[in-house]
């Protein structure tokens, strides 16, 4: 029986969604005393069951609002579901949002050293997968430029290198590829490729069919929060072009 390295166990997510608008925090506080704010319930995920095993790599795909990337979030441990639960096993290397752990006000170089540490890694471990994230993000001129300065491509280039240094156990990924240049999500296709060769299991979002087609095995098409349909990537994405 294969490693199991990711489970999602009848995960629902709420949100309470404001019915007005309010301007400000002094706003905000007094109409909570008060007892005046009104909200919708949303339940952006529902009875959601799931697991990833090892070496295994599924897609997420889906229309915008389905419910993706707050399910990616519950994995990485950003968010707690309101019912259910997500045990994950190993290192979990997250690249969901972009410019997630950095601060725009350091330099790429400082960056390289805080979302490492933000990752789990130590100072000196760093310092020996610095140059190799210099080299694959293509940014050498620019790593002593604060991170205000750089395009999303750069900060996509400078997030992903970070993310992949080692092996993960598991790799989150969402939408980052389609920032960029053709040639750098290449490459970035590439490494993920070489990553699962190393038993590394990959959650991916993307719009770009082709891409889950090249990266996945499986995909699960999410619809309105509820798992539509869950088998091959080619199956699945074969109905999902239909709609």
């Amino acid at each position: 029986m294969a490693d199991i390295v990711i489970e999602v166990h009848d995960v629902s997510m709420k949100f309470n969604l404001s019915r007005e608008k309010i301007d400000s925090l002094k706003e905000y506080i007094i109409k909570r005393i008060k007892n005046k704010i009104s909200y919708d319930e949303f339940w952006a995920l529902q009875d959601i069951n799931l697991t990833v095993e090892k070496g295994e790599a599924v897609a997420l795909i889906g229309l915008n609002g389905c419910g993706k990337s707050t399910l990616l979030k519950t994995v990485a441990g950003v968010l707690k579901p309101t019912k259910g639960y997500v045990k994950t096993w190993g290192t979990i290397a997250p690249l969901i949002e972009l410019g997630a752990g950095f601060d725009i006000d350091l330099t790429a170089k400082e960056n390289v050293y805080l979302n490492g540490a933000i990752l789990g890694y130590s100072h000196e471990e760093m310092e020996k997968h610095y140059q190799d994230i210099v080299d694959f993000s293509e940014l050498h001129d620019f790593m002593d430029v604060p991170l205000k300065n750089f395009s999303s491509g750069m900060l996509a280039r400078l997030a992903f290198a970070i993310a992949t240094i080692g092996t993960p156990d598991i790799l989150i990924v969402d939408e980052v590829l389609s920032v960029g240049d053709f040639k750098f999500q290449q490459k970035c296709e590439q490494r993920i490729k070489h990553m699962m060769t190393k038993d590394t299991s990959i959650l991916f979002v993307s719009h770009s069919i082709e891409q889950v087609e090249s990266l996945c095995t499986r995909a699960v098409w999410i619809e309105k929060g509820h798992i539509r349909m869950d088998g091959p990537v080619k199956e699945v994405c074969e109905l999902y072009r239909q709609i």
